[in-house]
């Protein structure tokens, strides 16, 4: 486990003196707070060397080939122009992956 420094976890603990033993030990408790956090269990890909792959490249150069680019004069229409290329490439992503789910047998 580690605790930075200078958080509330790292200075929460105390040490009860009067539960002495015989040997001159006392206690030591320790509060641990464990965050609850989601753990994604599935994600998705396309296949290396798949037809699925060879399409989303065909299509995403097709359709970045036509995003309007001449005109980049400021800071709105490079805005534009990136929002553009997320969409499209976010559209095929979604169009071509496929959803595969982890499972402790699965390849890092």
């Amino acid at each position: 486990m580690f605790l930075q420094a200078n958080s509330e976890e790292f200075n929460n603990h105390f040490i009860l003196p009067d539960l002495r033993s015989l040997f001159n030990y006392a206690p030591l408790t320790v509060n641990i707070i464990i965050n609850e956090e989601f753990i994604q269990d599935n994600h998705c890909i396309i296949i290396k060397n798949s037809k699925e792959e060879k399409s989303f490249i065909k299509e995403l150069k097709n359709k970045i080939s036509n995003i309007d680019t001449t005109n980049i004069s400021n800071r709105e229409s490079l805005k534009r122009v990136v929002q553009e290329f997320m969409s499209i490439s976010s559209n095929l992503w979604n169009k071509y992956s496929k959803c595969v789910k982890i499972t402790k047998n699965s390849k890092a």
